[in-house]
């Protein structure tokens, strides 16, 4: 009988042990189970952080920022402000070149509002080219529609019961009107290639009778310095035909100062630069051999905060 009290006392501890321990592993996993959750929160709080500051951290070194004529053209401006003061006769017929072109949109707009034979648009980043063939199939799309509604109505009118035959004439007329300025696609006049235009050779062939610099040099000096300059402001010259129109519009100088720490590149270039965008001027017309030069800047009083800058158009 002692025997059998002794071995059921020794059960009972061993009973009790392992429900202590049991409880004791419960107590370790549940204390291991809430770091280990805190930490994947953190680790996605972290994520979610760094994307944020990877966005508000995102520069672009060239000037070729997504969206850039959202923020310098106001919503209640119908077109660029910058179109009311080029004149057709530097596009009309004309084959040109739109160096740091961005999405295009400027491109595109010279080429529907003046009629150019042709305009190549040139972008350092593959991704503004990208948006530019995308706002250019868009534009086509909406051509082709004005078009084919144009063409509905037109012979609607000349059908019609109470349609006169003056009305006709009148419709008749202006078709063949929207027709001779717009003989051919705006994806048969426009077209978009990624190039360094400092760097490249692929152009060296071609030759144009207008060509736009538009709020690029100071890029283009910031990030090749004065030597990458007089390198633009040196090929400009040579892909004009005689006669032809160089249209710069040059950011000055307080705009480098906002702009010099975007990469390392442009923060050691803006230190060495001599040629400042006052002497620009004097550059192409002493330097590079531009005949003449006419300031277009008092047409665009009263235009949008991001469209006060200077332009200047040089003959050659």
């Amino acid at each position: 009988m002692g025997l059998e009290n002794d071995q059921k006392k020794n059960k009972k501890k061993r009973n009790r042990n392992n429900e202590n321990e049991k409880s004791v592993e419960k107590v370790v996993t549940n204390e291991e189970k809430v770091p280990t959750q805190q930490k994947q929160k953190q680790v996605q709080q972290g994520n979610c952080n760094q994307s944020k500051k990877k966005k508000n951290q995102e520069v672009y070194p060239f000037g070729n920022y997504r969206n850039y004529y959202g923020y310098r053209i106001s919503h209640d401006t119908d077109e660029d402000p910058r179109l009311k003061v080029l004149k057709k006769e530097w596009f009309e017929g004309k084959d040109c070149l739109d160096i740091g072109c961005n999405s295009g949109i400027m491109t595109i707009h010279i080429a529907k509002k003046f009629g150019c034979r042709s305009i190549l648009g040139v972008d350092i980043d593959s991704s503004r080219i990208e948006d530019a063939h995308w706002h250019l199939r868009k534009f086509v799309r909406m051509q082709n529609s004005a078009k084919s509604s144009g063409k509905k109505s037109s012979s609607e009118g000349a059908d019609g019961v109470h349609g006169s035959k003056e009305q006709s004439v009148s419709l008749s007329n202006g078709e063949a009107k929207t027709d001779s300025a717009e003989t051919k696609d705006l994806s048969q006049i426009v077209s978009f290639q990624k190039e360094n235009f400092v760097q490249t050779r692929n152009l060296d062939e071609n030759r144009y009778d207008t060509i736009l610099c538009l709020s690029v040099t100071k890029w283009v000096h910031l990030n090749w310095g004065d030597d990458g300059l007089i390198t633009l402001f040196s090929k400009i010259w040579r892909l004009l035909q005689p006669g032809g129109i160089f249209v710069m519009e040059p950011q000055p100088w307080k705009s480098y100062e906002n702009n010099r720490r975007v990469s390392e590149t442009t923060a050691m270039n803006y230190r060495t630069i001599v040629l400042r965008p006052d002497r620009f001027q004097e550059i192409l017309l002493d330097k590079i051999g531009f005949r003449t030069v006419e300031d277009l800047t008092s047409s665009l009083s009263g235009a949008s905060k991001g469209f006060d800058r200077q332009i200047l158009a040089f003959q050659k």
